[in-house]
């Protein structure tokens, strides 16, 4: 990319040598007065600004205060002719990024303007990581509802930091994860990686060698080769710890010393790693009712909870429904290949007020049926499989529990016919499921199949 260079002093022999020396490298244009050089930003701004101090109209600390405030992504050095302390220090708590002293020297000047340009190219890339991210997460992002936008507002603040701990709760299904990402996207360690772990998907046994790693031959089965652990894949990044309260008191342990150290040791290992890397956690589990009852650490629930970010169920932002639901629709269309293209008054409706105890990954989920068996450019309420008041459509009747018999009926006989129907109700629910069937019954596994045998073999 071919960077812009505007110089701004009212030297003309000095600002057009300076323009000639650097036309190979820059666009470059010059301005003789402050004034000029303003007006011309209003229509074409540049990169890097090169800034006299001492111009004829007005200071140029002056003239830096103006461009940082109506074009803070411009990149200023400033040029003086006096060697002071105390005027560079004040262009640098103004803006400047860099500050050289007359004469200038190319073997100076181009050093600073590269650097320059190295942060304008840095804040781009910044940028179009977070366009990208947003974009893929749009029904989270683009949302109206003010409990939303103060969330997005706060992660705003927070990411600033690259090392503060943060803690997200909320509902399952509510995007905690996308959060965790959209802290990551917009701190300083958007170039490093973002690793995610789910805490409760991993087993107890092995959730400290999936956080740590481990040395080759540290235990029965280990590989060969050793492994990096999920902390030092995350160095330099952002470590997402979702389900934080699945860990058990020995892993939570570990944790803490990590997070309090920013050192640990590889399982089987003697050489201390150390890492650098923000951890967000997120649950949506109560921990300080789990703190009580001696399951989750007190003390490493106030060092991964400095920031803590609530994120509010769908049910408590209904206006953004239907934003959603479209976006989803959207994304499946094009997934399936549909010429889907809207939803139907009756669905918008029964989506607006179905109560959504899954949140956005439940509406993601009924939007993606429907999209699938959609016949017609719009989603109606079978494919929803909603009615008009938005409660679901139940697709099986109730088993009916037979009444009382009458006095002297062998019970027996009756318990086990009674037993009989309601096994072969839950088969059929589940589509001879067995598993599914004890399931729906409350039953073990194999109790179901003792008694279903046991009753007939016709079940």
């Amino acid at each position: 990319m071919n960077y812009s260079v505007c110089i701004i002093d009212d030297d003309a022999a000095l600002a057009k040598g300076l323009a000639m020396s650097l036309k190979n490298e820059y666009q470059t244009r010059v301005f003789f007065s402050g004034k000029t050089a303003l007006e011309a930003m209003k229509n074409d701004p540049c990169d890097v600004i090169l800034l006299d101090i001492g111009l004829p109209d007005m200071n140029g600390i002056e003239v830096l205060g103006k461009i940082k405030k109506h074009f803070p992504e411009i990149a200023v050095v400033m040029i003086t002719g006096i060697d002071e302390t105390e005027t560079a220090v004040l262009a640098m708590k103004n803006g400047a990024c860099d500050y050289i002293v007359k004469p200038l020297r190319l073997n100076t000047l181009k050093p600073a303007l590269q650097n320059a340009v190295e942060s304008i190219r840095l804040r781009k890339e910044v940028r179009v990581l977070q366009e990208k991210y947003l974009r893929e997460n749009l029904p989270f992002f683009s949302c109206e509802s003010m409990e939303i936008q103060d969330v997005m507002a706060f992660v705003r603040d927070v990411a600033a930091s690259p090392d503060t701990s943060v803690l997200i709760i909320g509902e399952s299904g509510t995007g905690k994860e996308l959060v965790a990402g959209a802290i990551h996207y917009r701190s300083p360690n958007f170039k490093g990686p973002l690793i995610s772990i789910n805490c409760a998907a991993i087993p107890d046994e092995l959730i400290e060698s999936e956080l740590f790693g481990y040395e080759k031959g540290a235990f029965s089965g280990a590989s060969p080769k050793g492994k990096k652990g999920i902390i030092e894949k995350a160095d330099k990044g952002t470590l997402f710890l979702d389900e934080i309260g699945d860990l058990s008191l020995k892993a939570q342990a570990k944790l803490l010393r990590f997070l309090e150290s920013g050192e640990f040791y590889k399982i089987g290992g003697t050489k201390k790693i150390r890492v650098q890397t923000r951890i967000v956690s997120a649950s949506n589990k109560n921990l300080e009712a789990m703190i009580k009852k001696k399951q989750f650490r007190e003390d490493l629930y106030y060092r991964i909870g400095v920031i803590r970010i609530e994120v509010p169920p769908l049910n408590r932002r209904r206006g953004d429904i239907l934003l959603i639901a479209r976006h989803f629709l959207v994304t499946f269309a094009e997934k399936f290949g549909k010429t889907v293209t809207g939803i139907s008054p009756d669905a918008e409706n029964a989506l607006k007020q179905f109560r959504w105890k899954g949140n956005i990954r439940e509406l993601k989920n009924v939007i993606e049926r429907a999209v699938l068996t959609a016949k017609g450019p719009e989603l109606n309420i079978r494919n929803l499989g909603m009615k008009k008041n938005g409660a679901s459509v139940r697709r099986h009747k109730k088993t009916q529990v037979p009444l009382i018999p009458p006095e002297g009926t062998d019970l027996s006989c009756v318990l086990q016919s009674v037993e009989k129907e309601h096994i072969k109700a839950a088969l059929k629910i589940s589509e001879g499921n067995e598993r599914k069937a004890a399931k729906l019954l409350k039953m073990n596994y194999t109790t179901f199949r003792y008694r279903k045998k046991k009753l007939s073999g016709d079940v």
